[in-house]
């Protein structure tokens, strides 16, 4: 008998679709090491994941943390310590570890959460039209999902129906390229201007980008593969809810 607290594989809602997969603990808390807040981005838990993306970023910034690592490739040790501010620092490398931990627990325990959602067979919405949005489950391409992130981070995640993500990400990504200056930077080093190109760049928040723009191309892709998944467990459980008492048989094996 189902009980109204067993798990399903999928909720819709007007923000998108929120669902549970099988993931590789291992890859979630290398994400939440890459960029804090991604591997909880994985895991579907948004809004930690955001405010853990903001903490990030802030606290990023006030410790120095990037610049210190820019000295550091560049072999300037000594002014990568005098870079760092210590009363932040120390605060960062906290919330950054235990994120690396959490993300890691999470993803160990939604995976068995997946199980028993998988084996209840709880059947979930295809469809959901709300005052502002219409949702739905269709096919799509993976490919093309890593495409429209790669194009421009947050374009993925509108492709995969995850708007309040999508906008999230496309917004930041403006506040990067502004800060950065990267576009400057590219039209000064296309113009054959090294040294300009050079000045112009600010090193700090380009660091952040490459993370980003990762972040953005492997969730668009994955989610879009567990969405065509969702997809077909849909089309099996309404077609199994449709004919279940009809004798029909499509094909005939002769014995």
């Amino acid at each position: 008998m189902m009980n109204e607290h067993d798990p399903s594989l999928a909720k819709m809602s007007v923000f998108g679709i929120t669902h549970l997969q099988k993931q590789n603990p291992l890859m979630i808390a290398w994400w939440s090491a890459v960029f804090p807040g991604f591997g909880h981005y994985f895991l579907n838990h948004y809004i930690r994941a955001t405010l853990l993306s903001l903490s990030e970023v802030f606290t990023n910034t006030f410790a120095h943390i990037n610049d210190a690592m820019i000295y550091s490739f560049c072999g300037k040790f000594e002014l990568a310590q005098s870079v760092v501010q210590p009363k932040w620092a120390f605060g960062y490398l906290i919330i950054y570890m235990i994120t690396i931990w959490d993300s890691y627990r999470l993803a160990t325990y939604q995976n068995k959460i997946y199980d028993i959602a998988f084996l209840k067979n709880i059947q979930f919405p295809r469809i959901g039209i709300y005052f502002s949005e219409v949702q739905f489950l269709d096919r799509k391409k993976p490919i093309v999902g890593a495409f429209y992130s790669f194009l421009f981070p947050g374009l993925g995640q509108l492709y995969v129906h995850r708007f309040g993500l999508a906008f999230y990400a496309m917004i930041w990504w403006w506040i990067y390229l502004y800060l950065s200056r990267l576009h400057e930077s590219l039209l000064q080093l296309m113009l054959g201007n090294l040294h300009a190109s050079n000045l112009i760049l600010q090193q700090h928040w380009l660091l952040f980008m490459p993370s980003v723009m990762g972040g953005a191309i492997f969730h668009a892709y994955t989610t879009t593969i567990e969405h065509n998944k969702l997809y077909r467990i849909a089309q099996r459980q309404y077609l199994t809810n449709r004919y279940r008492k009809d004798e029909c048989f499509i094909f005939h094996k002769q014995v």
